[in-house]
């Protein structure tokens, strides 16, 4: 009505309003009536924005990659942006006249971009794949301190990589080769396992040898030691026995000792009994017969001296002419004879 207009923006939002050339109110979230046919609007967004971005690269070794990400940033000086985009805002206030706000992201993904290609083109393919975080880092760091970024007057708040993927073909034969690579690390796994069930058992059985050898050794000592007692018994009893033999030596020397004495000793007697008879001989050699049967008569029983008496008799019985002996003398005689 009559050119008048009412018009609110958002928090996020920085409003410019000029008039004849000039800025006449500033700030966001402003809401005022303006007067459309001489007045200008320039709104820019000062929220942050999330710009998703994918683009395919080639890398040192010329192989084509494709980057996928997302970069996050804010407009911290909305005047110099506003100085360099046109964000104007129709005559009703409700869309913008050009599609500057819409480049926006664009300029900043190219920025990216650029750096991104820096990046990928001084890394090999297997490098870059495995180097988000590293070409994060450092793409960010040249993006803060980038002109281009900061003659808009934007302020990145965050980037990320989502994605390094190489093209189909080359990523089935990196498959196929890491497939080939992880098959020969399974058989070598296997082999691996293998000579390790191999090396347990080996170290089982010189286990089992080594006791073996062991109880061998004990049953060798103790064996040594039953011979060593064995030798120790038979050393005692070879010198039991030798004290023995030697003890039976003495015994047999004393008793060689004795006999010798013995023999000594008879051939002593026997000489002093010759010596004697030889001289009994003598003197009775000397003597008439009377004297020697007196002498043989001394201590005679009387029974003796009566058979001696017969005896004598006897010898002189040419000379006898009668002899008379009493009855009681022969009973007597007789009685002695049979022991009565």
């Amino acid at each position: 009505m009559l050119g008048i207009r009412f018009i609110k923006i958002d928090p996020t939002t920085y409003l410019l309003q000029y008039r004849k050339g000039q800025a006449v109110r500033e700030g966001a979230g402003l809401s005022f009536f303006y007067y459309s046919p001489t007045t200008s609007l320039v709104a820019v967004p000062v929220a942050s924005t999330d710009a998703p971005f994918i683009f395919e690269e080639t890398t040192a070794d010329f192989q084509t990659v494709t980057l996928q990400g997302q970069v996050t940033y804010r407009v911290a000086d909305p005047k110099r942006l506003a100085s360099l985009m046109n964000f104007t805002l129709d005559a009703r206030g409700a869309s913008y006249v050009s599609e500057d706000p819409q480049k926006l992201p664009q300029r900043v993904i190219n920025v990216i971009n650029v750096l991104a290609r820096a990046e990928l083109q001084s890394l090999k393919l297997r490098e870059a794949i495995r180097s988000s975080e590293a070409i994060v880092q450092k793409v960010r760091q040249r993006l803060t301190a980038s002109g281009e970024i900061a003659q808009l007057g934007l302020e990145v708040l965050g980037l990320s990589v989502l994605a390094i993927k190489p093209s189909p073909e080359t990523a089935r034969a990196l498959e196929a080769e890491t497939r080939e690579q992880l098959l020969k690390e399974a058989d070598e796994a296997i082999y691996s396992r293998r000579n390790s069930a191999v090396e347990q058992e080996r170290a089982i059985k010189e286990n089992e040898l080594n006791t073996e050898i062991a109880v061998e050794n004990k049953k060798r000592q103790i064996r040594e030691a039953q011979m060593d007692a064995e030798r120790a018994v038979q050393e005692k009893q070879a010198q039991l026995h030798q004290a023995e033999m030697t003890a039976n030596i003495d015994l047999e020397g004393k008793r060689k000792q004795l006999v010798s004495l013995a023999a000594e000793n008879a051939k002593a007697e026997a000489d002093a009994r010759a010596y004697g008879i030889s001289t009994t001989m003598q003197a009775i050699s000397t003597a008439d017969a009377p004297t020697l049967q007196a002498l043989a008569s001394v201590g005679m029983k009387p029974d003796q001296l009566i058979a001696v008496a017969f005896q004598a008799m006897a010898g002189r019985a040419d000379k006898i002419g009668q002899l008379n002996i009493s009855p009681d003398l022969l009973r007597e005689l007789m009685d002695k004879k049979t022991g009565k």
